[in-house]
């Protein structure tokens, strides 16, 4: 699931949308870029979480997968394009 959206679906911020930019067994980790930024990121559960299954940014999903430097503002703009995306599908 790392590098893939998903959307909160429970808790103070459900139906906010995040990356996933880590998991172990139970507990995935999520930022934001901007509330959850990835020095600090969420942890939630699983079950409490929607994953997004189209539109994966690839390019953050291989830095993740390859370990390397993520920032806050690309994580912003990833979350952005792809709001905006739904937004223009919705309209259309």
């Amino acid at each position: 699931m790392t590098g893939m959206f998903a959307f909160s679906r429970a808790g103070h911020d459900k139906g906010r949308m995040y990356l996933i930019i880590g998991e172990d067994e139970e507990y995935v980790y999520l930022a934001d870029g901007r509330l959850r930024t990835v020095d600090k990121p969420k942890k939630k559960k699983k079950k409490h979480i929607q994953p997004v299954r189209s539109g994966t940014d690839e390019a953050l999903a291989a830095k993740l997968r390859n370990a390397q430097t993520i920032y806050n503002e690309e994580i912003k703009f990833a979350i952005k394009v792809r709001t905006n995306k739904e937004v223009a599908d919705v309209k259309s």
